[in-house]
């Protein structure tokens, strides 16, 4: 039988203990588009797979859509994810510059 450490017990307590999880090392733009892919009904999928020209282009003419309707919501969105992500590196870097 394993005995958890406190330092175990502390992890888990402050939510850190995902490393288990499927998925939990994935970051930034492959975690969203893996979410979306999840969040897909099976018969999606199957259309995508068959169809891929027609999907990209729905995709595209969506996106144009889109992009004439909200544009000032999209890119308040995009800015957002940018930074957000840099500052999710920046604070990586900043772990490893105290540890080293």
């Amino acid at each position: 039988m394993a005995t958890r450490t406190t330092d175990d017990h502390e992890r888990a307590a402050a939510g850190l203990d995902f490393e288990e999880e499927p998925g939990a090392h994935e970051h930034g733009p492959e975690a969203f588009l893996n979410e979306i892919e999840e969040m897909l009904p099976d018969a999606w999928r199957e259309q995508i797979k068959a169809f891929p020209i027609v999907s990209v282009v729905l995709g595209i003419g969506v996106g144009v859509f889109l992009g004439m309707k909200k544009s000032e919501e999209i890119i308040a969105a995009g800015t957002s994810f940018v930074s957000a992500a840099a500052m999710a590196n920046v604070t990586q870097v900043m772990d490893r510059m105290k540890k080293e």
